[in-house]
């Protein structure tokens, strides 16, 4: 069971958000609160392992702040940063501060689903007017060295968000091993994250 808190100051948007997400097998959701402050209060307590935390709220912090508090107070927590808010220094402020995505309202339900359960697996999900954001500001250069068929094929698939253990069932491999070649791809394109590395591979129109 994937454990989920929602960060919004709007009720409608919590109750909204609850009901989707209580509607979904395998989530459930631990808290919904109002301010990053009570977010921060609550981490430890509730113990979420995705929070979804929109970025402009009440009460002197914003999620940017909050993401990074959170994450101080229980590092195994992921951040989705769920908001309407795109433009080029919030988004990458956001990922700077930790966030493990950034999804924007206007996204439909089952992707914000689906970006929880990548997120609680190790994924990095963006939504595209996002990932074009990022990928302005932080365009990572052409791999030094060229891929392997097997290391193209996991790429692809970090590219569209998967997480190492759907990959790996995808793949029919262990998990260790795409760890590995996790390693050796960020070696080659030499990016720093796993989110550097889905922008490499929506940047150069890596495929699945």
């Amino acid at each position: 069971m994937i454990r989920v808190m929602i960060v919004d100051d709007h009720p409608i948007v919590r109750r909204g958000l609850t009901q989707v997400l209580e509607g979904s097998e395998g989530l459930e959701v631990v808290g919904a609160l109002a301010t990053a402050r009570e977010a921060i209060e609550a981490v430890v307590e509730l113990r979420p392992d995705v929070v979804l935390m929109d970025v402009s709220m009440p009460g002197g912090m914003d999620g940017v702040a909050a993401t990074r508090e959170v994450l101080r107070r229980r590092p195994a927590t992921r951040v989705i940063m769920l908001t309407s808010y795109s433009e080029d220094a919030t988004v990458l402020a956001a990922l700077d501060a930790g966030a493990s995505g950034y999804l924007l309202k206007e996204a439909e339900p089952d992707e914000v689903v689906r970006g929880i359960r990548a997120a609680a697996e190790g994924g990095a999900p963006l939504s595209p007017q996002v990932a074009r954001v990022v990928l302005g500001d932080r365009r990572p250069a052409a791999a030094a060295e060229p891929l392997t068929a097997r290391e193209s094929e996991i790429l692809a698939l970090v590219g569209d968000g998967l997480a190492n253990k759907q990959i790996a069932r995808r793949l029919g491999i262990s998990e260790k091993t795409v760890k590995a070649h996790l390693t050796s791809i960020f070696q080659r394109l030499g990016v720093a994250s796993r989110t550097e590395a889905a922008l490499w591979a929506r940047d150069h129109g890596a495929r699945s």
